[in-house]
């Protein structure tokens, strides 16, 4: 069983890279486990030109099908994700939005491999839960429309920084326990 975690943040080295390190370390018992980070790609918006609606398929071609092909392949998808301005980060939202011929919003449509298991962590440097929360909201309707199946998510708050991760480690390994 394969289990990939995307950082879905541009920062390759701070805390939700951290995070994301934490959480392979606590898997790979189980699953052939990988990381990737969403700034590793290199691809475009959407145009918005719906021709996917039609066809399944983007017209652009770039590293869009190169990470739906890792989440095609993988049994367990962990996406680590902190706040920019109380949502995912720009790249990950720009990510989801080139998903649209592989999400069940119209047809015809593409599709990833069904049975597939969804978690969701959401970083946060402020005190209060709320943003988490939209980002797990954010996470999951995608996962829904792909057909991955939302089993758990985990919300930290107060971290800024990689030395922030630490302490909160516990917490972040509980969690693993049921991926």
């Amino acid at each position: 069983m394969k289990a990939l975690i995307i950082n879905c943040s541009p920062v390759r080295t701070g805390a939700t890279a951290e995070i994301a390190n934490i959480i392979k370390d606590e898997i790979s018992s189980k699953y052939d486990t990988k990381i990737i980070c969403i700034d590793d790609y290199d691809f475009a918006f959407c145009k918005g030109c719906r021709t996917c609606h039609k066809t399944a398929e983007c017209i652009m071609e770039d590293d869009i099908t190169k990470i739906i092909k890792e989440f095609d392949s993988a049994d367990v998808i962990v996406s680590v994700a902190p706040s920019y301005w109380a949502d995912i980060p720009g790249q990950y939202k720009a990510f989801i939005d080139r998903c649209t011929p592989w999400c069940d919003t119209h047809e015809p449509h593409a599709s990833i491999k069904e049975g597939k298991k969804g978690y969701s962590v959401a970083l946060r440097t402020g005190p209060g839960m709320h943003e988490c929360e939209k980002i797990i909201k954010s996470i999951e309707h995608f996962y829904g429309h792909l057909h991955i199946e939302c089993k758990g998510s985990l919300g930290l708050t107060s971290i800024e920084y990689k030395e922030d991760v630490d302490p909160r480690k516990k917490e972040i390994t509980d969690f693993c326990k049921n991926i």
